[in-house]
C-alpha cells in the first residue's frame, strides 16, 4: 500500500459513516504541498492528497507558474481516486466554475463591476470578468461613450470604439450561458441607479441649458449639470445629465441636417418633453414661437402667395413660404401636380421663386399643400 492509499486509509477509519467523500466536478480547497516540471501535489486535509498532472497541468500553466509551496488553490475534482491512489484535479477547470460561479452572483445580485476593455469589433467591446471574456454591444454602452458618428459609418465607429481598448468600465452583467461559454454585459445599466437620482430632479416641461454633446444624421445631444442637495459636511454634487434633441424637435421647420444648425460645443436652451426608459427627449422648438400659429391668421385655402423651391423628393417639392417678418413655413406641391418626376424638375428649379396656390391649409396638423402656377416671377 503507497503512502496516499495508507493515508487516506487512516483517515476514513476516523471519519464518521455520516461523512461523504468528495464527488467528481466539486470544487475544493488546498495548500501546494509539491511542485515538479510536470506535477502539482496538493494537500485536501481530510480529503487526501490531490495530484494534477498530464493534459490538467498543460492547461493551468498560467495558474500553475505563480504557485509556490503553501498556496492556497481551488481545485475542481476529476476523478476520486486514481490507481496511485491521489485524487485528479483539475485548476482550468475549478477557475472557470469559480468564475461563473461570481458571474451568477453578480447577475443575481445586479451588482456593477469595473471591467477593463480588452478589444474591439465592429458591434462592440470585448471585456473580462475573472478570466471569463465579455462582450458589450455597441447599444449597452453608456451616453458619454456612444459612437456618434454621422451616416453610421461602420469603419468610423470601429475607430471609435478602438479608443477604448485598455481603459476600464464600470458594468452589469446582462445575460449569460455557461454552457455556450457566452456572457453579455451592459455599461448602460450600470449607470442606472446614478441616472435615476439624477433624472428624478426633473419633470417634463422643465428647461435645461447645456452644450451639444454629439451631433448626429437623427438629432443633436445635450449634456448639462444636475446638482444633487447638499449634505451636512459635503458640497453640492454634480452628476451630469445628456438627453436627444430628435431632428424632428430642432425647429418648425423640415431640418434637413442638425449639424447646419448647430456643432459640438454649442450653447442651448431645451426642454424636456420626455423622460422613459433612463433617456430624456428634448425639444429646442418647443421654446420657440409655432410659426404655424401665426400663419392660421393671414393664410387661407385659395390663396395665391410667393415660395421659394428648397429641394426635392420621391413626394414632390418642398416650397418654403415667408409668411410674416422672418418666419417660414414649408409646404409640399406634391409630383401629381406635374405628373412625373422629369415634368416637376423641368417646370420648377431649386433655389428660385414662383407663385403657387394653396389647395389645403391645416395649421394645428403644420401641413400646407400647394399647386403651381406656371409663370416663374422674374
Amino acid at each position: 500500500m503507497n503512502m496516499a492509499e495508507n493515508m487516506m486509509q487512516n483517515l476514513a477509519l476516523k471519519m464518521p459513516k455520516a461523512f461523504d467523500w468528495p464527488k467528481v466536478g466539486e470544487v475544493v480547497e488546498g495548500r501546494v504541498m509539491k511542485k515538479s516540471a510536470k506535477n502539482l501535489y496538493i494537500d485536501l486535509g481530510i480529503w487526501g492528497i490531490g495530484i494534477v498532472y498530464g493534459i490538467e497541468f498543460i492547461n493551468a500553466q498560467d495558474i500553475i507558474k505563480n504557485l509556490k509551496v503553501g498556496n492556497s488553490v481551488f481545485a475542481k475534482i476529476v476523478e476520486v481516486q486514481n490507481e496511485s491512489g491521489f485524487r485528479e484535479l483539475s485548476l482550468a477547470e475549478a477557475k472557470a466554475q469559480k468564475s461563473w460561479d461570481l458571474i451568477r452572483e453578480l447577475k443575481k445580485t445586479n451588482q456593477a463591476v469595473t471591467t477593463k476593455i480588452l478589444s474591439v469589433n465592429r458591434g462592440g467591446l470585448i471585456v473580462e470578468i475573472s478570466g471569463i471574456a465579455g462582450f458589450l454591444p455597441v447599444s449597452q454602452l453608456a451616453s458619454e461613450h456612444y459612437p456618434r458618428v454621422e451616416g453610421g459609418d461602420k469603419n468610423k465607429i470601429l475607430e471609435e470604439l478602438s479608443k477604448f481598448v485598455g481603459l476600464e468600465f464600470k458594468i452589469r452583467v446582462l445575460d449569460f450561458d455557461v454552457k455556450e461559454n457566452k456572457l453579455i454585459v451592459s455599461e448602460r445599466a450600470a449607470e442606472e441607479e446614478h441616472l435615476k437620482r439624477a433624472m428624478g430632479r426633473y419633470k417634463v416641461g422643465d428647461i435645461v441649458n447645456g452644450s451639444v454633446s454629439g451631433v448626429v444624421d437623427w438629432g443633436v445631444f445635450v449634456k448639462w449639470p444636475s446638482f444633487a442637495n447638499a449634505t451636512e459636511g459635503k458640497p453640492m454634487e454634480e452628476e451630469m445629465l445628456e438627453g436627444l434633441i430628435h431632428i424632428s424637435e430642432l425647429d418648425w421647420q423640415l431640418v434637413e441636417n442638425p449639424a447646419d444648425l448647430v456643432k459640438v460645443g454649442d450653447e442651448v436652451a431645451a426642454q424636456i418633453i420626455d423622460i422613459a426608459n433612463d433617456r430624456i427627449s428634448l425639444s429646442v422648438k418647443r421654446l420657440k414661437v409655432d410659426p404655424w400659429k401665426t400663419a392660421s391668421e393671414l393664410l387661407e385655402k385659395g390663396m395665391l402667395i410667393e415660395g421659394l423651391v428648397k429641394k426635392f423628393n420621391p413626394f414632390g417639392a418642398f416650397i418654403e413660404i415667408i409668411c410674416h417678418s422672418s418666419e417660414c413655413l414649408q409646404g409640399l406641391c406634391h409630383i401629381s401636380e406635374f405628373g412625373s418626376d422629369e415634368k416637376m424638375k423641368a417646370a420648377l428649379e431649386v433655389g428660385k421663386k414662383y407663385q403657387f396656390k394653396i389647395l389645403a391649409f391645416v395649421p394645428e396638423e403644420h401641413r400646407m399643400s400647394l399647386g403651381v402656377l406656371k409663370e416663374e416671377k422674374v
